[in-house]
């Protein structure tokens, strides 16, 4: 007889991405995830393999769920730099109040954490960077085409460095930076892009 699931695979990785988005994946046990997802280890095991797949799941999941449309939307906003300013608006609103904050990003986490050497993990956070940076040469050509950057802007280079200053400011919220202090950095990042 075929092996009949007695849970929601989908849900329960759904609850395990908000485990280890908070926790690190160091610090999460098995026994951690089973307690958070009500399903057993055998279960856990059968259907992700063992806690470095699930980790790896969950990082894709989040990719999926948070990255990829946050970037899409970016990458798509008619506005220029405003929409530069107003994804960067929205990292700070999302890591520094509200249900996530003091979390982090996912993703940004997982650079500096022990599985960053993983294969696996290692090609999902350059994928992701690179999704992040075609979305902010996206917005910066849009500045461009409307006249608002500065003569000489390199967009690869700008999107490059807006990229860096957006794992900062992941990293910082963790630790509870001021969001107007946050605010203020991004702005003052910007201003050298801006035509005057």
């Amino acid at each position: 007889m075929p092996d009949i699931k007695h849970f929601d695979p989908d849900a329960a990785l759904g609850a395990v991405v908000g485990l280890f988005w908070e926790r690190g994946v160091a610090a999460t046990g098995i026994q951690d995830v089973v307690d958070r997802t009500g399903v057993s280890r055998s279960s856990l095991y059968a259907t992700f393999g063992g806690k470095q797949d699930l980790y790896l799941a969950a990082l894709r999941r989040y990719v999926e769920q948070w990255s990829r449309p946050a970037f899409a939307q970016l990458a798509d906003d008619p506005r220029g730099l405003p929409a530069v300013t107003g994804f960067f608006a929205e990292l700070i609103r999302l890591r520094c109040r509200g249900t996530y904050a003091r979390w982090g990003c996912f993703v940004a986490n997982a650079h500096t954490g022990p599985s960053s050497a993983e294969p696996g993990v290692r090609e999902l956070l350059e994928e992701h960077h690179q999704l992040l940076c075609a979305a902010l040469r996206a917005a910066l050509g849009t500045a461009a085409a409307r006249g608002q950057l500065a003569p000489g802007t390199d967009p690869d280079a700008a999107a490059e460095m807006l990229a860096l200053l957006a794992y900062g400011v992941n990293l910082r919220s963790r630790t509870g930076a001021d969001p107007d202090a946050l605010e203020a950095t991004v702005q003052a990042a910007l201003a050298p892009y801006a035509k005057r």
